[in-house]
């Protein structure tokens, strides 16, 4: 009898476990499928994510991205999907390790996920989740990497990431994360990488952790100081004052015996100073506030501070009869692009960094930059002093809007230093804005071409390289982005690398070939054109290489693209026909006339021929007729760090007083956006 029960009592425990089992994997399963519903909103991102009669679970239906272990999911990896939305759901999870979700545009708070007390791997870069790293994150006692890079984090970095003592990387670069750095870092015992770079931390970075982590990992915070290049603390403790936390630790005051002292002299004032005071101070406010009003009652009807003249004009025409037509569709009604009142009305942001509403923009005080075969660029001012570069384009009408916001997708997840950051898209059937950030410091072009002549402040050799290396390496970063998909720059040329506050090259106009028709792409697009796009009348990344080795050939000849001499070693004549770059290298190389290919600039610098040279082989490398020949973006990079030299040594002869080595190219200018 006590046999039969105890049997009866494994058959019972048995079955219980298989029951559980299969109700924790549907539960997975039901987890997954709320994922999917707020985040492919369209359905489209992972078709494959169904369960038939045979497949009744997401482990037996071998779902894209997702792995389990006796049929519980223990790994979901969805990376650059555009998946959009917040990852609540994915709480009830229990026996997931690995979260590897980077480079989609899901957004929301952090919190949800410490729920998953199994978590080994947590890679979240390059998507929108904002508010504070959640302190709960102390719970997951066997996470080895978290990867939060890349979002729109804010507050201080919590002290109960102390308790994670098993992490090994923590990579928490380019977010919104203040205060100073934790005493803690040193004493996590196995953590091997940190990365607190582009935030906005203060404070001393002490020798231990610059030693352990290197410099590279604290860059880019304007409070800290302690590395090279930052500058020398101004205060020794690791809290600044607390009345302010000044962007540059320079400014910080070393006492408060400056504000003690101006208390103690308020007190002194008498009772009819402070009256007169007062009035004074609130006749101003009156006299203030009456320009305020006369100016806003009135600048809507000014022609001149609408954006560059008559050309904002029918901006503000043009979207103000956009919203009357969807407004007589009536409440909620759509238009043949299936867009609502709503969605025209807003701008559609790639992240929570300074956002604005459209009125805005419009409102804003703005000039001219230029215009494109693409359209025309503002610098627009807002009234809270936020300065933005604004792309009105003139002819990507023919493109849907469902098409147009992939394409703009493409082009704003893409993020690195060496390319301009694309902030936001409005789009209307009559109007298409894009909003970058503003770059101070104007164009390669520019510094190279401008003011040619008496008086001119040279452009160095060691400024020629960075510039040209930071190039190289933003477009090297879209073909390795791109790899599979092959979407080329398709218009690479000076006046499209741009600098920004502190002199850093970015590439600009990615991604706008993908609004034109690629018949007309090669002859709408002003980049240095490729050979054999006179056949295939189309672009490529190999062709981008191309055009990479032409600017490479402007950089060290000085000379732009179809403004250059013949290959004839006489001074010639003015009115002589232009003739390609590359081919008139090659000629002046092949008759052994090498020293006149280089910019006479260059030439007053002493012991450079070897670098000048070796540059000069990776341009003609680039140029080569046949694209299969030419190497990748990735090894160009490679090839000019190994030549990079450290500094521009002038000649002893050479008169310092004309030449300041290259001009200034970091600025204080408030207006650019960081």
């Amino acid at each position: 009898m006590d046999l039969c029960f105890f049997a009866f009592l494994l058959f019972s425990l048995a079955l219980f476990t298989v029951s559980s089992s299969a109700s924790d994997a549907a539960d997975d399963t039901a987890t997954l499928s709320l994922f999917r519903s707020q985040t492919d909103l369209h359905g489209t991102l992972l078709p494959n994510w169904t369960t038939t009669a045979n497949t009744t679970t997401a482990c037996t239906a071998n779902w894209v991205g997702v792995e389990c272990t006796k049929n519980r999911v223990t790994s979901l990896s969805l990376p650059s999907l555009n998946l959009r939305g917040p990852i609540d759901s994915l709480s009830a999870l229990d026996q997931l390790r690995l979260l590897n979700l980077p480079d989609n545009r899901l957004n929301g708070t952090l919190t949800p996920i410490t729920q998953c007390l199994n978590l080994r791997l947590i890679y979240l870069s390059g998507n929108d989740f904002s508010g504070k790293i959640p302190a709960e994150f102390s719970s997951l006692h066997h996470l080895r990497r978290l990867d939060l890079s890349n979002n729109n984090l804010r507050g201080s970095i919590p002290p109960e990431i102390s308790k994670l003592s098993r992490l090994l990387t923590l990579h928490l670069q380019n977010n919104e994360l203040s205060g100073t750095i934790p005493n803690f870092f040193e004493s996590l015992p196995q953590l091997k990488e940190l990365n607190l770079s582009n935030n906005e931390l203060y404070g001393v970075v002490r020798k231990s952790l610059i030693s352990r982590y290197g410099e590279d990992s604290f860059s880019g915070n304007e409070g800290l100081c302690g590395t090279n290049p930052s500058p020398q603390c101004s205060y020794t403790n690791a809290e600044p004052p607390a009345q302010t936390v000044p962007s540059h630790p320079s400014s910080l005051p070393s006492s408060t015996s400056t504000v003690e002292e101006t208390n103690k002299h308020h007190k002194k004032l008498s009772n009819g100073t402070v009256a007169a005071i007062i009035i004074v101070n609130s006749v101003l406010v009156l006299v203030i506030a009456s320009f305020a009003v006369a100016y806003y009652c009135g600048k809507y009807s000014r022609d001149e501070n609408s954006m560059a003249g008559s050309e904002n004009g029918k901006w503000r025409n043009s979207y103000s009869s956009e919203k009357r037509v969807h407004a007589n569709n009536g409440g909620g009604g759509g238009d043949s692009d299936g867009t609502n009142v709503t969605d025209r009305s807003k701008l559609v942001f790639f992240d929570r960094k300074k956002q604005f509403e459209l009125e805005d923009l419009l409102r804003a005080s703005a000039e001219m930059l230029g215009k494109g075969s693409l359209g025309t660029v503002y610098k627009a001012v807002l009234d809270d002093g936020c300065t933005v570069a604004v792309k009105r384009l003139k002819d990507a009408n023919p493109c849907a809007r469902k098409e147009f916001e992939q394409y703009m997708d493409v082009i704003g997840k893409l993020k690195h230093p060496n390319i301009v950051r694309f902030r936001a898209y409005y789009y209307a059937r009559e109007e298409k804005l894009l909003v970058y950030d503003y770059l101070p410091n104007g164009s390669l072009h520019s510094l190279l071409h401008g003011n040619r002549g008496p008086g001119r402040v040279p452009l160095d050799w060691t400024t020629r390289i960075s510039l040209i290396l930071g190039a190289a390496r933003g477009l090297a970063k879209i073909h390795e982005e791109y790899a599979d998909s092959r979407i080329p720059h398709g218009n690479v040329k000076s006046s499209n690398i741009l600098l920004d506050r502190n002199g850093i090259a970015c590439i600009s106009d990615f991604g706008l070939s993908l609004l034109l028709n690629p018949v007309h792409a090669i002859a709408r697009l002003g980049g240095y054109k490729a050979p054999e796009q006179a056949e295939i009348k189309r672009l490529s990344q190999m062709a981008d290489i191309y055009s990479f080795g032409v600017l490479l050939l402007e950089v060290l000849t000085g000379k732009a693209p179809s403004h250059y001499p013949s290959p004839s070693r006489p001074r010639i004549d003015e009115e002589e026909q232009p003739v390609d770059l590359p081919k008139w290298v090659r000629s002046v190389v092949r008759d052994e006339w090498t020293a006149e290919v280089f910019d006479q600039e260059l030439l007053r610098y002493k012991n450079i021929e070897e670098e000048l040279v070796s540059m000069l082989h990776i341009a003609m490398v680039c140029v080569v007729p046949q694209p299969e020949k030419r190497p990748t973006m990735g090894e160009v990079v490679k090839m000019i760090e190994e030549i990079r030299v450290e500094q521009s040594p002038l000649g002893e002869e050479y008169d310092e007083s004309r030449n300041s080595l290259s001009p200034s190219l970091a600025t204080t200018d408030q207006d650019a956006l960081p």
